[in-house]
């Protein structure tokens, strides 16, 4: 099995992706990612509207860091003017390797109240028109982000769509708007689109060790497996899942000495890019992912819960420290 694959012309060299996770696929979290190995890492998703209207919190989400290639920026919309005029301020403001449509986001304020993310999967004339719209508006690739539906299930017949309008690959989630995140994801309408579309397909859903992994590819004939959950507080799973598809070898399990390094490079990458009250925030629903199966955690989670400035994290840091 070959592990250099291509969405359009970017090469992506083997075939593990990061998700796009609101609130935690930012530069920090996907530098980590690439160095764990990632082949491609996709950014969180980035309103159109905001990204026209320049609002600031959006713009500053367009960061990006070089190692971090390649990468692909998500955007949501349901308009055509705003979503190509978001696409090409994305393009020259951060140059991302790729840009992707979300069709998969089953928040309500995003599915109904914007009618974007999976609503757009009820309309299969305005999902062509609109990935067509993106496409012929940037010189990048463009996948798009679906799931197994709406309320109905048709993720091959909107993968075809958006494959006949220009799109360079598909994602799928295999979870229905209702289902959210709950229940389990059925890999067999991954294998359906895989066998109706000729652009790559990344599988998604359900991906929590290295064996998931490499099932998936094999039930599936998926072109590339993205990881969401798995990964939080546990990026080492990037590489147990290359190590295990491409060498068919399991990773030693993580030290607490590689938890505690790997919590502070977060931390320290997040201040590069937020101020310190706003990386604190984040990193104390980080670190409790980072601590969640160190035994006897009570008393970290509670200073984890407290931490207000970068004092009070490397207290913790210390904490941890202490049980080596």
């Amino acid at each position: 099995m070959s592990k250099i694959w291509y969405i359009g012309k970017v090469k992506i060299t083997n075939k593990i992706v990061s998700a796009p996770m609101a609130g935690i696929s930012n530069s920090a979290f996907r530098r980590i990612c690439r160095q764990m190995g990632a082949g491609l890492v996709y950014a969180e998703m980035v309103s159109d509207k905001a990204v026209v209207y320049q609002n600031k919190k959006t713009l500053d989400l367009l960061q990006m860091h070089e190692e971090e290639r390649p990468i692909v920026q998500q955007l949501f919309g349901s308009e055509i003017k705003t979503m190509v005029q978001a696409a090409q301020i994305i393009y020259q403001h951060m140059r991302p390797d790729i840009i992707d449509i979300n069709m998969g986001c089953p928040v309500p304020k995003v599915a109904v109240k914007n009618k974007a993310g999976c609503a757009l999967m009820q309309d299969e004339e305005k999902a062509f028109q609109l990935v067509k719209a993106v496409v012929a508006s940037v010189p990048i690739p463009v996948s798009v982000k679906i799931r197994s539906g709406y309320d109905k299930i048709n993720a091959v017949a909107i993968a075809k769509v958006c494959e006949k309008a220009g799109a360079s690959a598909i994602v799928v989630h295999p979870r229905t708007r209702k289902q959210g995140y709950s229940g389990k994801a059925d890999w067999q309408i991954i294998k359906e689109v895989k066998n109706n579309v000729k652009v790559p397909v990344i599988g998604n859903g359900d991906v929590l060790t290295a064996e998931d992994a490499s099932n998936m590819l094999k039930e599936t004939g998926c072109d590339a497996v993205m990881i969401g959950r798995g990964l939080l507080g546990n990026p080492w799973l990037i590489k147990e899942c290359l190590d295990y598809i491409e060498n068919d070898s399991l990773t030693a399990p993580v030290t607490l000495d590689e938890k505690i390094k790997m919590m502070a490079k977060h931390f320290h990458y997040l201040l590069e890019i937020k101020v310190e009250k706003v990386a604190i925030l984040q990193m104390r629903q980080l670190a409790l992912w980072y601590v969640k199966n160190i035994p006897h955690n009570r008393e970290l989670k509670q200073m984890i819960v407290k931490m207000k400035n970068k004092k009070d994290f490397q207290a913790i840091i210390k904490k941890c420290q202490e049980r080596l």
